[in-house]
């Protein structure tokens, strides 16, 4: 697999968080203002639609301050170099093998579950608390990291870390 410029994957994956938080500061804006519209007011008292859009206006604004930690935790990442016989750590791109797919992981401290497109590879962010990431901190290229599902077990070789 061709190298990946992790400084260029960072600044791609801040410019999707700066982008799904302005998204989503908008659709925040507008269910606060559905809310607190005169039109919401309770027409009887199993009338809840003005509860429900507070609830909602509450639960993202929660997701926009989730967003904004996670971007200033990208923009001052410390980026590590690694080598093939390389441990995965914090800031790794792994590349794994999981019954004949291959795929890239990358790890960082925050905001995982997050998928992007970067140049022609699909790279999927996740956390070292994650399942995955807890299976492959930690091992290096040649192992084969273990995650245990309640109804499967899945074995990822790890094919390079860099």
């Amino acid at each position: 697999m061709k190298k990946i410029d992790k400084k260029k994957l960072v600044s791609h994956i801040v410019s999707q968080l700066e982008r799904d938080l302005e998204a989503l500061r908008a659709a925040a804006l507008e269910t606060y203002a559905a809310a607190t519209n005169e039109e919401s007011k309770p027409e009887n008292k199993y009338d809840t639609r003005a509860l429900e859009a507070s609830y909602l206006a509450g639960a993202q604004a929660k997701r926009v301050l989730d967003i904004e930690a996670s971007l200033t935790i990208y923009k001052f990442l410390e980026l590590k170099e690694f080598t093939h016989n390389s441990m995965v750590e914090s800031t790794a791109l792994v590349e794994i093998d999981l019954e004949g797919r291959r795929s890239v992981v990358f790890i960082v401290p925050a905001r995982g579950s997050l998928t992007v497109k970067f140049e022609t590879h699909t790279i999927q962010v996740i956390t070292p608390v994650s399942p995955l990431g807890e299976a492959l901190v930690g091992l290096k290229a040649g192992d084969t990291a273990t995650v245990e599902k309640p109804d499967e077990v899945l074995e990822y070789e790890i094919i390079s870390v860099f």
